[in-house]
């Protein structure tokens, strides 16, 4: 069936307009997934992004990408850059498969099969952006929420340190506090708590502020957690006084949410592995002790690209969300021990993976199959693709893990999905034993 007829319900082979509106699209500009903006297409490239907010509205652009393929600094064809990608990969001692954002979840399921096929490690943005949530959640379990929950349920909603209006937008709208929820009315019915951590403050319009020093933000969390489970608990000193102000607030919701980002840089500049876990880690507490009292979810934000997606693709594939690797032929969990790989095959946005991680992969050689592949200059061999949910439909996941339905907007470059499959047919053949092509150093891509 041809993407038009796929999108209008039109019979097969029906040609669409050159100037249309395609209704119900998810955008992956951030981690709400908003499934209801109206595109509008006009000539090949999109006009408008109607519902969007500035991410979304960036994130969509006008459609267009780049579409080239090469190897070193020459132009060549899909199956030579296909061919030069299997020969690196077969001759690399200590291979890595890195998932970046912009991705659909059938390409993460493609790309886990391939790690194991090669015994690679297989890693995604989720290890240098939110481990400790998720880590935090595997040590003590997590009273998490739908994003449908939050809407329709909590009366009382308290935000921790973070303002969904700069990474979130629509949140407030879409979700809470804003709409009217089927258990619950609109703002006028819901009491905002901002708890402002240092230079990390919540909402403007809070009902309640709370101010917490940064280097108090763990211990309150422990003092509140503390006072819920026993409102008897003795207090002394301002940040137990902070803590049952905070706990008197809460426990007589009928659903209260916490809301907090998840992502390693909402904890300050000064922050480490160490107190990310901590912080995480009370967080669940906090919530897991209001469910004696009340009820409570505790919602955790993420960015967008389907990061979500790639968690819950590597679970169901190898049993862990990331940092996996099939260096024994079978994954094992790794999520304190950084790869030192010799080749690197990025697949999705490149541009969208932290300095850090980059920066730690040194000399190895880069392969990156994705959305601006040919932009990064550090890229040994670039194909060029779309990006889930403009060019290709598919299925990502919302920060709170429900699927959701990508469609295609707009036509656009290759497939990430056909580029792996095409990679693990040559890999499964044999055909790239051959010598690899000449690569040049990370330090002489960048000059």
């Amino acid at each position: 069936m041809s993407p038009a007829g796929d999108r209008s319900g039109a019979p097969a082979g029906a040609r669409q307009p050159q100037d249309h509106v395609i209704e119900s699209v998810t955008c992956l500009g951030c981690g709400c997934s908003c499934d209801d903006i109206r595109v509008q297409v006009r000539d090949g490239r999109i006009a408008r992004a109607g519902n969007a907010c500035a991410l979304g509205e960036a994130w969509f652009g006008d459609g267009r990408v780049p579409a080239r393929t090469r190897v070193v600094d020459r132009d060549v064809s899909i199956g030579d850059a296909i061919d030069a990608v299997a020969a690196v990969l077969a001759h690399a001692k200590a291979p890595l498969i890195y998932l970046a954002p912009d991705v659909s979840c059938e390409t993460q399921r493609e790309a886990v099969a391939l790690a194991d096929i090669l015994h690679a490690s297989l890693d995604t943005v989720t290890t240098s952006t939110a481990l400790a949530s998720i880590v935090a959640a595997q040590e003590r379990g997590r009273a998490g929420a739908t994003l449908g929950e939050v809407r329709n349920r909590a009366d009382v909603l308290l935000f921790w340190g973070v303002d969904p209006h700069a990474r979130y937008p629509r949140y407030l709208s879409r979700y809470a506090p804003e709409p009217q929820g089927v258990h619950v009315g609109g703002r006028g019915a819901r009491t905002v708590i901002a708890v402002d951590i240092g230079e990390r403050p919540g909402p403007a319009d809070a009902d309640v502020r709370v101010d917490v020093p940064a280097d108090e933000e763990v211990d309150t969390l422990l003092a509140l957690e503390a006072i819920v489970r026993n409102p008897a608990t003795p207090i002394a000193g301002a940040l137990w006084t902070r803590a049952r102000d905070i706990a008197e607030r809460l426990t007589p919701a009928k659903y209260a949410v916490i809301v907090a980002d998840a992502e390693a840089g909402d904890t300050g500049a000064h922050s480490t592995r160490g107190s990310q876990l901590a912080r995480a880690s009370a967080l669940i507490a906090v919530a897991q002790s209001l469910n004696d009292q009340t009820r409570c979810g505790l919602s955790t934000l993420r960015a967008g690209g389907n990061r979500a997606g790639a968690d819950s693709v590597l679970t169901s594939q190898t049993g862990y969300p990331a940092a996996v690797s099939f260096i024994h032929g079978f994954p094992t969990y790794r999520p304190f021990d950084a790869p030192t790989p010799d080749a690197v095959l990025v697949i999705g946005a490149a541009n969208l993976i932290p300095d850090a991680v980059t920066q730690a992969w040194g000399e190895a050689a880069r392969l990156v199959v994705g959305p601006r592949a040919s932009e990064h200059g550090a890229a040994h061999v670039a194909i060029d693709t779309g990006i889930a949910g403009i060019h290709h439909a598919g299925t990502a996941l919302r920060m709170d893990d429900v699927p959701l339905r990508l469609r295609q907007v707009i036509d656009g470059p290759a497939n990430p999905l056909d580029m792996l499959r095409r990679l693990m047919r040559v890999t499964k053949s044999g055909a790239a034993e051959g010598p690899p092509l000449p690569m040049r150093t990370a330090q002489e891509s960048t000059r």
